[in-house]
């Protein structure tokens, strides 16, 4: 479902008078449907740039990288929407959200853009919302309110209620008490029943060993210019 195939990405440094900065060469991996791979390496060694490629945020400046069929290299921006929409989806670090709009429609929003009843779509959000432990007192505000616990919670609460065949994971139990955690973790082994092909940084070796079939070292694709 997710095929990383000699993937390499470069940046320009245009304060630094148009220097080439290379950050990957050679990537691959390959994620299958009920599995999770975890991406390992310290800081600085790329998890995070693969993360974005194959999210489609980075181009990818050379190999290929396919997710559900969908050659991210050559898509159209549409194309990647779509693909965002009901076939890959992402748990980043930080919950990104318009002001103002209620935890419980934040929650309910992918579900609504796939054409799912409004009154499902809530009653899965609730659902969701109660799973990760947050009060009910606090679906109507805006999660931008809450702390950073509880922001975690409703962005992984948004990212797991509906299947995706794929999923991102980005330090999906950082900050999160024993309990939170446990309940993620959970979910993670649910998507995985479910056929998901899930690809996550886990610097958490507890949580990793928990629900990760295997890792895949970064530093295998560390560029020598950058490495020297």
């Amino acid at each position: 479902m997710i095929e990383v195939s000699g993937a390499g990405k470069r940046f320009v440094l245009h304060n630094q008078g148009g220097a080439v900065l290379p950050v990957m060469a050679g990537a691959f991996l390959d994620v299958k449907p009920g599995e999770c791979v975890a991406l390992v390496g310290p800081s600085g060694v790329g998890k995070s740039t693969l993360m974005r490629m194959i999210w489609g945020n980075y181009r990818c400046d050379e190999g290929s990288i396919r997710v559900a069929g969908l050659d991210l290299r050559d898509a159209a921006p549409r194309d990647i929407l779509a693909l965002r929409r009901d076939r890959l989806g992402y748990v980043s670090q930080f919950l990104r959200v318009i002001p103002r709009v209620p935890a419980l429609n934040i929650v309910a929003e992918p579900l609504l853009a796939n054409g799912i009843a409004e009154a499902a779509a809530f009653d899965r959000a609730r659902s969701m919302l109660e799973r990760v432990n947050i009060p009910q007192r606090l679906w109507s505000l805006s999660p931008t309110t809450f702390s950073g616990g509880e922001q975690q919670r409703v962005n992984i609460a948004r990212g797991f209620v509906q299947h995706w065949p794929c999923l991102l994971l980005d330090e999906p139990t950082a900050s999160l008490d024993a309990d939170n955690r446990a309940v993620v973790l959970g979910l993670i082994r649910e998507a995985k029943a479910d056929g998901a092909a899930i690809l996550g940084i886990f610097h958490d070796t507890d949580a990793r060993a928990a629900v990760c079939d295997r890792e895949v070292d970064m530093n295998d694709f560390t560029p020598r210019e950058a490495a020297a």
